[in-house]
């Protein structure tokens, strides 16, 4: 079998998790969330999720990674397929190994292609802080001009993709663990500092507003709201939780394929949970609403949402001392977040073409470079972000919770308990309590059926289930101009199509290329 690259420390590897983890997630979307689900009331479901679905599919698919990275494979198709055929007949093992290398190809692809979007606009806030662009002006008005300057928006685009090919190109222990062992002290550092600038605001515009307002927001349990829209709070907590540790995007698997068979996969999994939410709860947490609450008073802070980064917060940055500078430290520690999970993204592509196609990793870095930049344009034209929007609907929640699943299923039920369990073990720094065995074959499972029945639900009330878009579905849920974005949505949806049948046929080749002989004749053939 052919030698593949592997992670040359213990401490790159877990920095490369971590930053796979830690990113938009944990300083844009978090806040917003917080925001938009009644603070307190946010932060019980979301401990509830993280414990009984978070860990557990982290510890899932890290497993599962370096059990497909033993036959040489960094992408979930042929894992899948090889994982599968411990119960079922390599046939039937090929459709669960079609289904996963479909969502993951699909995940890697169309949240790529508009991820790299939002880390190129903080990119471009970094510079307009440090230049003062938007000082004196409207913020919002600013950001929709911005938006809507095309050159402007590819240059930051464009610039952010040429350093992750530059980056991914170099290799996994000479390129993605170099730049991450850089990137991630420095997350840290502008974070806390950026931390302790936020407690030490006091009440600059009116007594009654403050940064330690904004802390009891978050921190008092808010039992009424949650019983008043325990089931919209509970679906937000558990969606916040796969978006940011990355779950059900094929990048963990990836990533844990460059281990070797015996290397621990138990500790690691449980540190990069970790470290994603000290960046999250106690730093994430700690930023934006703080601040927000300081500068704009609850209700604004509260009101913000998505816009709270981009929109907000500037308008905090240009009434604060130094806020230049605190405000490029903040788009700057909003740019290294995305890098650091892009760089994830963009690999599990070139390991595709790599592995599957056998095609140099520095020519396959700049096809798949030409593959996101064909694939994020539309992304870029589209000012409304109608576009962006439509994508993420089904991309940033559904796929992530759907192959979520499918690891659950084909992970542990299908390669059987006793033998998941054994394989987390391999190797282990720590003994898994044997009471999370029955939480990754039932509760986990369970949480994510009811978490995939709750957004079909709501996909459906909102009109996203519907061949017609409605005027209600473009107005009220995409945010865009009625009829003038139904063109938009019509297109974005085409473009999933396609990528998912690409995704299937794909992973369809990559498994009978390598494991034709035991296909035909229906049994196991290659076992290590």
């Amino acid at each position: 079998m052919e030698q593949r690259d592997q992670w040359a420390t213990k401490i790159g590897l877990i920095l490369a998790m971590a930053g796979n983890a830690i990113g938009l997630g944990n300083f844009w979307r978090f806040p917003y969330q917080l925001a938009s689900n009644g603070g307190g009331a946010f932060m019980i479901p979301y401990f509830i999720a993280l414990f009984f679905l978070g860990i557990p599919v982290m510890w899932i698919e890290w497993t599962t990674g370096r059990y497909g990275g033993k036959y040489g494979h960094g992408t979930i198709g042929p894992m899948f397929y090889l994982m599968a055929r411990e119960s079922l007949k390599p046939k039937t093992a090929l459709i669960f190994g079609i289904i996963g290398g479909m969502l993951a190809f699909s995940v890697a692809s169309l949240l790529s292609s508009y991820y790299y979007q939002i880390i190129g606009w903080s990119a471009a806030y970094t510079y307009y802080s440090l230049t003062g662009a938007y000082f004196g002006k409207d913020t919002v008005q600013f950001f929709v001009d911005y938006v809507s300057n095309t050159g402007a928006v590819i240059t930051f685009w464009g610039l952010t993709m040429v350093i992750l090919g530059i980056a991914v190109g170099q290799g996994v222990s000479k390129g993605i663990e170099r730049w991450v062992k850089v990137m991630m002290p420095l997350l840290y550092v502008f974070a806390i500092l950026l931390v302790i600038r936020a407690l030490t605001l006091g009440s600059p515009v009116k007594p009654e507003w403050s940064a330690i307002k904004g802390l009891e927001y978050i921190w008092k349990p808010n039992f009424e709201v949650l019983s008043q829209n325990f089931f919209k709070i509970s679906l937000a907590a558990a969606g916040q939780i796969f978006f940011t540790l990355s779950l059900g995007m094929g990048i963990i698997h990836n990533y844990a394929s460059y281990l070797g068979p015996e290397d621990d996969v138990a500790l690691s999994g449980l540190a990069t949970v970790s470290l994603n939410e000290f960046a999250e709860v106690i730093l994430g947490g700690s930023l934006a609403i703080p601040i927000a609450f300081a500068y704009l008073g609850p209700e604004q802070a509260v009101k913000s949402g998505v816009g709270l980064a981009y929109m907000a917060l500037p308008n905090v940055f240009m009434h604060m001392p130094g806020g230049q500078i605190f405000g490029a430290m903040w788009f700057l520690l909003l740019w290294f977040a995305g890098f650091t999970s892009a760089i994830a993204t963009y690999n599990y592509l070139v390991a595709m073409i790599e592995e599957d196609i056998h095609i140099d990793r520095k020519i396959g870095t700049w096809l798949v470079f030409i593959f996101l930049f064909l694939l994020g344009l539309p992304v870029a034209l589209d000012s409304s972000l109608v576009y962006l929007s439509e994508l993420d609907m089904w991309v940033g929640s559904y796929f992530l919770v759907l192959l979520g699943l499918f690891d659950v299923i084909v992970a542990v039920w299908l390669f059987k308990p006793d033998n998941f369990w054994e394989e987390l073990h391999k190797g282990a720094f720590i003994n898994v309590p044997s009471w999370f065995k029955p939480i990754m074959v039932f509760i986990a499972p369970l949480f994510m059926i009811i978490l995939l029945g709750g957004n079909t639900w709501d996909y459906y009330k909102m009109g996203a289930l519907s061949f017609h878009v409605s005027k209600a579905y473009v107005e009220g849920v995409l945010g865009g101009a009625y009829p003038d974005a139904v063109p938009i949505v019509m297109r974005a949806r085409i473009v999933i199509l396609v990528i998912i049948i690409i995704g299937a046929i794909e992973a369809y080749m990559a498994i009978k290329k390598k494991y034709g002989e035991e296909l035909a004749k229906n049994e196991v053939l290659i076992k290590l």
